[in-house]
């Protein structure tokens, strides 16, 4: 069996867009940490899109200047932002202020031992190589890591902008040596990159921002969504709850949590926690979206930080 996993570099335009949006989110939460903010950012070949619902009580967020500041000067800048709909207020604040969830959803969290981050050794591969990568050549790039059962490297890929071949192999290959095969630039030496090369578009790498593709996940984005919006509170909460069940089973190797919830009720609908395949109900915490967000601390301006190098195994309160 072979598990495959990538991630993409800060400078991807799906990764730009998921920045900017969490930028964006982190200065409502500075002046307002009650902001309601759903903010979606689309950018391509010299033209960036900001757009989305805010309800806050912050003033003069100078949007124009967060995006040139994640993005750069050269980039013709649209914004267009309304106040959140009332129905879908009317959901969150349903069972009192601000407690009932966000939307409907399902939510899944992932803690396994292959790792000392208890992330999925693939994704954790292909993480680290990406930012070894980054740390030279901080430009648009890819890598993606292939392992068999036995954790053994089959291939290792590995494209980045700006990145000559020959300096970007031996680098790959001293992060990660040993692989049966290198696919280092597969179609070539490249310099044209981000929104000059690509169209980038929020929230359209749920899976690097996850687990990789061996895990499932619920659907839903993360970036620029206030905690009031339980597919990005819930699903961190999910991961602290996989975490701590890892540790409270000190023989299991992988938990899965899966929570389930319906727009303006504060409760979950299903918690569960599924211990090497066993499954039982999942106790002792506060799921609703603001018992989330007290335990995690979720109203902090910690966003931008979460949307670099993916959400989990990076130290976050929720792990």
């Amino acid at each position: 069996m072979l598990k495959t996993a990538e991630c993409v570099s800060p400078g991807h335009p799906d990764k730009m867009c998921d920045r900017i949006s969490d930028a964006v989110l982190d200065a409502y939460l500075t002046q307002d940490p009650k902001s309601r903010v759903a903010v979606e950012t689309v950018g391509s070949h010299g033209k960036i899109f900001v757009t989305g619902e805010v309800t806050t009580l912050a003033k003069d967020v100078d949007i124009v200047k967060i995006v040139e500041s994640i993005a750069g000067t050269d980039h013709q800048i649209d914004v267009h932002i309304v106040k959140q709909s009332p129905e879908i207020a009317r959901g969150v604040d349903a069972a009192g202020e601000g407690t009932g969830a966000g939307d409907q959803g399902i939510m899944t969290g992932y803690a396994t031992r292959e790792t000392d981050s208890y992330m999925p050794k693939e994704y954790e591969l292909a993480r680290e190589l990406c930012q070894a990568v980054y740390e030279k050549y901080p430009y648009d790039g890819k890598t993606q890591v292939t392992i068999n059962d036995k954790g053994e490297i089959s291939s290792v890929v590995c494209s980045f902008q700006n990145a000559p071949t020959s300096e970007l192999r031996p680098l790959v290959e001293s992060v990660i040596p040993g692989a049966s095969e290198y696919h280092i630039n597969p179609t070539g030496d490249w310099s044209q990159g981000g929104f000059d090369a690509d169209a980038g578009l929020t929230g359209r790498k749920i899976i690097v921002d996850n687990y990789g593709p061996e895990i499932a996940v619920g659907g839903g984005a993360f970036s620029g969504k206030d905690p009031s919006k339980v597919d990005r509170s819930a699903a961190y909460m999910a991961r602290r709850v996989a975490v701590d069940y890892l540790e409270k089973y000190p023989e299991a190797q992988a938990v899965l949590v899966k929570l389930a919830y319906a727009i303006g009720h504060p409760e979950a609908l299903m918690a569960v926690a599924i211990v090497d395949g066993v499954p039982e109900d999942v106790e002792g915490y506060d799921l609703t979206p603001n018992g989330i967000r007290s335990f995690l601390e979720l109203d902090a301006p910690i966003y931008g930080k979460t949307a670099e190098w993916g959400h989990f195994g990076r130290g976050f309160n929720w792990k």
